[in-house]
């Protein structure tokens, strides 16, 4: 029994951790960049990569893939956890082009850093919106796990829509009235809800949202 429950308790550290270093991971480009560089906030997250961010941003990354590698759950949680890591060593290691530009540019690199950024937050949306919400077999889930399977399947959603609707349309515009917006950085804000929302989502599944009963 103790060794279960080390397990349980391990495994909800695990999850904050991930959580944690989520929500943690914008700000910590944003802040670092502006106190040790003075350089202000860039086209997207990627773009860090080009600023005296870049090891925090591939070391955070890097971090966040092994995580994910050593997560164990039910079914096929395994499976995805590995292709989370792929994908998001995938975005460390293959940088964004250089300067204010669209995510991923024209050069090799930049595509596969494209591919590998859109990849990863698939793996992180699906882990919301189907691997979280699923419950052990022949067993009622209780009010916690459904109020916890709300805020899972919201911030799926949010990933979705900031990540896949919403930064194309402005990337598609850019050419035309969009191309004001450039000053904002919509699609680094975009791209920091999002992965907000992954946090949100990890911690919830770490239980530090929505605790289930004593």
């Amino acid at each position: 029994m103790a060794d279960k429950m080390s397990l349980v308790f391990s495994y909800l550290t695990l999850r904050k951790a991930i959580g944690w270093l989520g929500i943690a991971f914008p700000f910590l480009l944003v802040l670092g960049a502006w106190i040790l560089f003075r350089t202000g906030i860039q086209f997207s997250l990627s773009s860090y990569y080009n600023t005296g961010m870049r090891d925090v941003f591939v070391g955070t990354l890097c971090v966040i893939g092994f995580f994910l590698l050593s997560y164990r759950g039910y079914d096929h949680d395994n499976f995805i956890g590995n292709l989370g890591c792929i994908f998001a060593l995938g975005t460390a290691l293959f940088p964004t082009a250089h300067g204010r530009v669209a995510p991923g540019g024209t050069d090799l690199a930049g595509i596969l850093h494209f591919v590998f950024a859109a990849l990863f937050f698939g793996t992180l949306i699906y882990f919301s919106w189907v691997l979280f919400p699923k419950t052990h077999k022949n067993e009622q889930p209780e009010k916690r796990k459904l109020q916890r399977n709300m805020i899972y399947k919201a911030c799926g959603w949010v990933m979705f829509i900031c990540i896949f609707i919403l930064i194309p349309i402005y990337l598609l515009l850019r050419g035309t009235f969009a191309a004001g917006l450039d000053r904002y950085a919509p699609a680094f804000w975009l791209e920091t809800i999002g992965i907000v929302a992954f946090g949100i989502s990890w911690l919830t599944k770490g239980q530090f949202i929505l605790k289930d009963a004593a």
